[in-house]
């Protein structure tokens, strides 16, 4: 995972400001490099492109650093992501040096024509999350984007009179931001820059068809009672293989951090039914002498510590549902899987530390400036910290509790869950207006937005703290395989039934139980691993599980969807 900061100016070469530099730095604290490059129009009018890269080193057996710089061409590369497979193969070593022998290929002096689409075959053919600027110096062409679903940041900030254009991951001070906006994820951009006249940006495809979700209804109109035992087994492999490529052989380029018995993966705990799922895999892929650190945070709500009758501040933290069911959730890893050493870090925030926090937070998440954006920043950022206290044994509550910080550079999200597999209530009242037709269609509507959605945001505030987000749900096979499936092997919901009788029906349990039908493979999935407390929990929203919604005492009713003032930063 790396930072990126790339600016074309007319007039001189434009650098980042202290705070974008600071940031760069907190992102990819392994390396920081700059390199200064001119180019000229047509009319010989000098351009000023400024590239700058920060490194957070969790690929191959050295730290690379970058902007990486051929000579022969004067090409300029700036990676930030995890080419987990090119072409269908998994890429091992160094990732950015790989891409960055891709690009080269494609754009070599023996094949000038059809670069476009060589450009696009090379960055179409890459499996994983990414954010990049590629300057192919002999075209005086600058190419950037992100990965079609967005799982890193950039930003496009141009300035008012055409002067200058920045390209970053990080938004700058909200003062100084310009035209600040997310790098659009439906296409990949250039931008020529021989022409003498101002910039115009252009757009390549993407080479590959959009995956479509699969909207076929039941035969006869009525399906199985449950998913399928196939299904099942299908799920879980395409997650281990998931986890395999973003968990297993992590380096460590801590720089000493790392001590005996330190984790390299975290989870982003709430003892929810996604980040559990991921926890029980991880347990049967890792080294058994790693260990897992799982993250729960739990907030000082002054609001809802008032609605309680004044309960004590600790209490509070304990009284947070994401809190409650995040120990019960290791207390049943513990018990299911003894031989892994699992830390549960409970991570309590005080309202003060909110409060000190807040306008940082802000300025991490912009453009993105909504009540609700602040609620799960705010979870997202602290969690992410992983400081709090851990405990190793579900007894360890207080008196054995001790001040933590964990040294996991890798955090693991069970983001996407929801959407593939039918997690929202939204996703039930669709169900109940138009049955399966109306199921896939609000699935599809999901998944087409995601790209456009939340995770430039949570990425910026959860790098910050020089750790990498990675979301196995999201993985391209994992999707591929989750959007092809039938709804009805996704989830429970069936006409008439408002929970169904499953685990006889798929051999998992001699006695029939009930779970809720919202993403019911997962819950099969669990509990065919012997989770069956966490197969039953129910969905609930990080910003109120955490309790960082709706805050303030003294502020009055607030959405979600309220804007922020500029005195909240």
């Amino acid at each position: 995972m790396c930072g990126i900061f790339f600016s074309i100016a007319r007039n001189g070469p434009v650098l980042p400001d202290q705070h974008t530099v600071d940031a760069l730095h907190a992102r990819g604290p392994d390396s920081y490099k700059v390199l200064n490059v001119t180019c000229s129009t047509d009319n010989a009018q000098k351009i000023y492109l400024t590239f700058i890269s920060s490194v957070l080193a969790l690929r191959g057996e050295q730290i690379q650093r970058q902007p990486l710089f051929d000579e022969a061409s004067g090409s300029v590369f700036c990676w930030n992501g995890e080419a987990w497979k090119v072409g269908g193969a998994k890429v091992t070593g160094n990732d950015s040096v790989y891409v960055w022998d891709l690009l080269l290929q494609a754009t070599s002096p023996q094949q000038e024509s059809g670069r476009h689409q060589r450009i696009s075959e090379a960055l179409t053919s890459i499996a994983g999350p990414f954010a990049f600027v590629f300057y192919d110096a002999p075209t005086s062409t600058v190419y950037y984007g992100r990965d079609r679903l967005g799982r890193r940041s950039l930003l496009v900030n141009q300035c008012d009179d055409g002067s200058s254009l920045t390209l970053s991951s990080i938004s700058p001070l909200r003062q100084n931001t310009g035209c600040c906006s997310e790098v659009a994820t439906d296409t990949i951009h250039y931008l020529p820059l021989k022409s003498a006249n101002n910039v115009v940006p252009g757009k390549l495809p993407w080479l590959n068809v959009p995956l479509a979700i699969n909207k076929s209804l039941p035969p006869n109109g009525s399906p199985p009672a449950v998913p399928s035992a196939s299904s099942i087994e299908q799920f879980l492999q395409h997650l281990r293989d998931a986890l395999i490529l973003r968990s297993v052989d992590i380096p460590d380029h801590s720089h000493g951090q790392m001590q005996p018995g330190s984790a390299k993966v975290a989870i982003l705990f709430s003892g929810g039914l996604d980040c559990t799922l991921l926890a029980r895999l991880l347990h049967d892929l890792l080294p058994q002498e790693e260990a897992v650190d799982l993250l729960n945070v739990a907030f000082e709500n002054p609001r809802s510590m008032a609605a309680k009758g004044g309960s004590t501040t600790g209490a509070a933290y304990e009284l947070c549902p994401d809190r409650i069911t995040g120990r019960s959730s290791f207390s049943e890893l513990c018990q299911i899987c003894p031989e892994r050493r699992w830390r549960f870090v409970a991570i309590d925030v005080p309202y003060s530390e909110t409060l000190s926090h807040k306008p940082s937070i802000i300025n991490l998440m912009y453009p993105h400036n909504t009540e609700m954006d602040l609620s799960i920043a705010m979870a997202l950022h602290f969690a992410a910290r992983g400081k709090g206290e851990v405990s190793e044994h579900p007894s360890d509550v207080c008196s054995k509790a001790k001040y933590f910080v964990s040294t996991a550079r890798v955090l693991l999200s069970g983001l996407g869950a929801d959407e593939l597999y039918a997690g929202y209530s939204r996703h039930a009242a669709a169900f109940s207006r138009d049955g399966f037709r109306g199921l896939a269609d609000e699935l599809e509507l999901d998944f087409d937005r995601i790209g456009s959605r939340n995770l430039g945001r949570d990425d910026r505030v959860m790098s910050h703290w020089g750790k990498e987000i990675r979301y196995p749900y999201l993985d391209e096979d994992f999707v591929s395989f989750s959007l092809g499936l039938p709804v009805w092997e996704k989830s429970g919901f069936r006409p008439g039934k408002s929970v169904p009788k499953h685990y006889e029906a798929v051999g998992t349990s001699s006695k029939s139980e009930d779970l809720e039908p919202a993403k019911m493979l997962l819950r099969l999935a669990m509990w065919q691993l012997g989770m069956r407390r966490a197969a039953s929990e129910r969905k609930r929203a990080i910003q109120f599980g955490a309790r960082t919604a709706k805050m303030d005492v003294g502020k009055g009713r607030t959405k979600g969807t309220d804007i922020l003032t500029l005195s909240a930063g």
